[in-house]
């Protein structure tokens, strides 16, 4: 089954990394067969600076097909799934004004989306002290954006029926191994279903934001929000969203 899923997110909040690293061979519950870790680190990775490429700012998305297998509690499951990769200049009114006909053919994708993966950076007054919190945006700057988010996704994707939002870069403002062993996942005893996971991430890591979220709902009937917090430096939960959509999704 082909899901319509999109995954967006402003620039450098660390999309095409989460992706890569979604695809290394050394995983638990989610395996992607296609594309191969090496092919895509090769296209996606610049070794000797230590980080990913950019994505191009010349078009509006880059599309990759990815086959990810899902380990369920009723046996595996097989996505299919187009990653649809932007590039954080398209949210800027300067790059939409210049580019009408690609922003056109963007909107067009997302319209019929079921699902969207929204890439949140954390906000300063989260941030570990240690990683310069001075860096990042501020709690009232970010529910600020959100709130531009919010707008989009009510104008723009009224289809969507499942938005994933996940608060990347979780090492920089929890104890990963803390967060990971209270939200773990096991096909056969995990010990929170989604709905209390999803409690607890909200309430934890999302609570600036609920207003916005109740909007969203009111406006979008049918819609499903589901929290996350990512990070390339924890399997366990770089994994849970598309735990998620395969649960949901692949039905």
């Amino acid at each position: 089954m082909e899901l319509g899923v999109i995954y967006i997110g402003d620039r450098g909040v660390g999309k095409t990394h989460l992706a890569m690293e979604l695809a290394n061979p050394k995983c638990n519950y989610v395996k992607v067969n296609y594309p191969d870790y090496d092919v895509l680190k090769s296209n996606l990775y610049i070794e000797d600076e230590g980080r990913t490429r950019a994505t191009g700012y010349d078009k509006a998305t880059y599309d990759e097909y990815l086959e990810i297998q899902v380990q369920l509690p009723t046996g595996y499951k097989q996505i299919t799934l187009d990653w649809i990769d932007t590039p954080g200049e398209i949210w800027r009114k300067s790059w939409r004004e210049n580019q009408p006909k690609q922003w056109q053919s963007f909107l067009e994708t997302i319209r019929s989306s079921e699902g969207i993966m929204l890439l949140l950076p954390p906000y300063r007054e989260i941030i570990k002290s240690e990683f310069n919190p001075e860096t990042f945006i501020t709690q009232q700057q970010w529910c600020n954006r959100f709130s531009r988010w919010v707008d989009f996704f009510r104008q723009d994707c009224p289809k969507i029926r499942h938005l994933i939002l996940c608060l990347n870069k979780a090492d920089l403002f929890c104890n990963l191994d803390q967060e990971a062993s209270k939200l773990a996942y096991s096909p056969h005893r995990s010990q929170l279903n989604w709905q209390q996971r999803n409690t607890y991430v909200s309430q934890k890591f999302f609570r600036p934001i609920q207003q916005q979220i109740k909007q969203l709902d009111k406006s979008i009937s049918g819609l499903s929000v589901r929290y996350f917090i990512t990070s390339i430096h924890h399997r366990s939960l770089l994994e849970l969203p598309w735990i998620y959509l395969g649960s949901f999704l692949a039905k």
